[in-house]
């Protein structure tokens, strides 16, 4: 049984907690976070006692840490987590700095402990079909990927302030699911982005519509399209197109009742948040991490990737400010 310790108590935590909980094979047993209300609330729930983070690292019986605490934090954690011999699965970004995040990278290679980082997309059953259709090889060879994220309605100015904006809280899913279909990272990052959904967005510094364009070595292209506003739902929807067919994962609906009438036809809706949409994923993300920690097997996202996503989002955030693409390699030298 894996013992595990939950830092933080926000509401992606609640999330986790109930996926450490069900699982067979693991035991959520204490929760920190510096609202220690919050903490003991989560804590009350699922069995577990509330304590504060150094106790929860420093405790020898917590075979593991799922970190879900704010992002400037997450570097931080993971170092101190591995030095005390805890595996780690954190909640993206690695960090808001891709500086910090290549040396906490550096840190970690020199201790050996295991250390996942959480693109739960990629545990999604839908996109894991289409990556598995990929690999088989049923569409030849990828050529042209589209990602389209838009979010039902933006978060609070405030959250933004503090969240690294658009490119690493949001879109960073995206690059990393555009590493995963693709099989590597891009050559180039070009990127074009407005504030038309919330002009205090943009006063704040970021942009909330946004397209990016990769390039990759062999001609391949990939666009991602993300929005905090569509009114209809979350809109989540990836499509492959390759030498020899294509491959779409389209929305999950609220149901899949559809109306036909003289008037016409309609459906349901897409499902209204991540909340609704990804709950298998996160799942079936924690029962990756337990499989691979418990089995000593390489694990299926890694802190690389989540360094190699950040990269992508810095260098979507400098041809934002420069007008002009940006090489990957620049930002990894």
């Amino acid at each position: 049984m894996l013992k595990v310790g939950l830092l933080g108590a926000g509401r992606i935590a609640g999330v986790h907690a109930t996926a450490i909980s069900s699982h067979p094979g693991s035991t959520l047993v204490a929760v920190s976070d510096i609202n220690t209300a919050a903490a003991e609330k989560i804590a009350a729930q699922y069995g577990a006692q509330a304590h504060d983070t150094s106790a929860i690292l420093e405790d020898s019986a917590i075979d593991a840490v799922l970190i879900a605490t704010s992002t400037d934090t997450h570097s931080d954690l993971i170092e101190r987590a591995t030095a005390a011999g805890k595996a780690v699965l954190c909640e993206k970004p690695v960090d808001l700095s891709l500086a910090r995040a290549r040396a906490c990278q550096k840190a970690v290679s020199s201790i050996g402990r295991p250390v996942m980082i959480g693109f739960n997309r990629r545990f999604d059953p839908n996109f894991s079909a289409l990556k598995k259709a990929v690999d088989a090889g049923e569409i030849g060879k990828p050529e042209l990927l589209s990602i389209t994220s838009f979010d039902p309605a933006p978060p609070p100015v405030s959250y933004i302030k503090v969240s690294g904006g658009l490119f690493r809280d949001m879109m960073i899913h995206d690059f990393d699911m555009a590493n995963f279909i693709m099989g590597a990272p891009p050559v180039t990052v070009t990127a074009v982005g407005s504030s038309i959904v919330d002009t205090e967005i943009g006063a704040a510094g970021d942009v909330d519509t946004a397209v990016v364009t990769l390039t990759y070595a062999d001609g391949r292209i990939a666009v991602i399209k993300n929005s905090r506003r569509a009114v209809y739902g979350y809109d989540q929807r990836v499509e492959l197109l390759g030498s020899e067919g294509l491959l779409q994962a389209q929305n999950i609906l609220e149901n899949t009742v559809v109306k036909s009438t003289t008037k016409g036809v309609t459906g349901a809706k897409p499902t209204y948040f991540f909340l609704e949409r990804y709950m298998p994923a996160y799942a079936a993300e924690w029962a990756a991490f337990v499989e691979a920690v418990k089995g000593g097997t390489p694990l299926p996202v890694t802190l690389e990737d989540g360094v190699a996503a950040l990269a992508m989002a810095e260098a979507a955030t400098l041809s934002i400010k420069t007008g002009s693409p940006v090489s990957l390699a620049s930002l990894l030298d």
